[in-house]
């Protein structure tokens, strides 16, 4: 392939978002007689990617290494042979954005979710009781991958009271600082048309745990019956994972959509800076510290405590806060060998600090 007729391609894969961006990097690629195109779904070995031609199925054996991160996944923009049975997928552009989770695994490995995604929209079911934390959980992973999150609230026509649907909205709202909250109902029809204009801007990703409403909500922005959909059960408002890929869809209004299966798990892998974008309150608050490495526990001069005792920073917050930079830290830890050692000086000097103040108590000096 020529990069003349390279340059013909945009016509078929811009609604994919293909871009002169794109086009450049793929040079190298049209010059070896391959084919550009976007990974719609991966599945066991093989991926549908859309092409010029239409979608076609390729052999992902060249593309799948045994470093989990760097595995095709949806959304990725791919190199394609443009014959052969089977036809194979021969690599894959560097991607601008990754939505990335930690395994469940005791290897502390990274699960890319999604790449190239502009859109991280955080759906939020209403039905039941609000989940803060997880909240947190999903922006961090949302603002470490370089998407822009964005926080759905669905099922709103099952808070029928203004007044109790404006609070909830406030206490996300000052659970997700700098992001915008959205409330939706897929029954009623309300907000949707607000996320369609968003979502046409570019690439989004559907995230939540199951029973969030995700598939109703993707069938009423591709505006028909593509997900299949199941009631969510009564007794704790959970759903069932009726999606069980991740596929990347064509919106009529523009834009693409990255559905995905119900999250079980959200685990954080290597998310520091998302963490600290999540709670910006407590950064800021972090730099009026007497101590550039306080850790916001004890410390004379601590800057965020003074906070929460003035009531000015929730401790459901700090709480929060501590809990997720703790488990990225030790995610961290299992593959940095520095960081590691590190942490186990910290640990014997506060273990010994601690001996030594029940020693005190005991001999009667405090």
């Amino acid at each position: 392939m020529s990069l003349s007729s390279l340059s013909s391609l945009p016509h078929a894969l811009t609604p994919f978002g293909w871009d002169d961006a794109w086009e450049a990097e793929f040079a190298p690629y049209a010059d070896q007689g391959l084919l550009p195109g976007r990974v719609v779904r991966v599945d066991r070995g093989q991926c549908d990617v859309m092409t010029a031609d239409g979608v076609v199925r390729a052999d992902t054996a060249f593309v799948t290494p045994h470093d989990p991160m760097r595995v095709i996944c949806t959304g990725d923009w791919a190199a394609v042979e443009a014959t052969g049975n089977p036809r194979y997928v021969k690599a894959y552009l560097p991607r601008r954005t990754a939505f990335v989770r930690s395994t469940s695994s005791q290897r502390s490995e990274g699960q890319i979710l999604a790449a190239n995604v502009d859109y991280a929209i955080i759906a939020v079911s209403l039905a039941g009781e609000l989940d803060l934390g997880r909240i947190e959980r999903f922006l961090a992973l949302a603002w470490e991958s370089g998407a822009q999150p964005l926080v759905v609230l669905t099922k709103a026509d099952l808070v029928p009271d203004p007044t109790a649907l404006g609070y909830l909205v406030q206490d996300v709202e000052a659970t997700a600082p700098g992001v915008p909250v959205l409330t939706v109902s897929s029954h009623t029809g309300e907000g949707t048309d607000v996320l369609a204009a968003v979502a046409a801007g570019g690439t989004s990703v559907l995230l939540g745990v199951s029973g969030a409403g995700k598939s109703t909500l993707a069938n009423a922005l591709l505006g028909a019956d593509v997900m299949d959909v199941q009631q969510t059960r009564e007794v704790d408002g959970k759903g069932r994972h009726t999606t069980t890929t991740r596929n990347l869809l064509a919106l009529p209004g523009g834009g693409v959509l990255i559905d995905t299966p119900g999250l079980r798990g959200v685990g954080l892998f290597d998310a520091e800076a998302g963490v600290g974008q999540v709670f910006s309150e407590i950064e800021e608050c972090a730099a009026r510290c007497r101590f550039h490495d306080c850790a916001h526990e004890a410390e004379p001069g601590c800057a965020v405590l003074a906070a929460v005792e003035a009531g000015e920073l929730p401790e459901r917050r700090l709480e929060s806060y501590r809990k997720l930079m703790r488990e990225n830290q030790r995610i961290v830890a299992k593959t940095d060998a520095r960081l590691r050692a590190e942490l186990r000086r910290d640990w014997r000097m506060k273990s010994a600090v601690g001996r030594a103040n029940y020693s005190a108590k005991r001999n009667g000096r405090v």
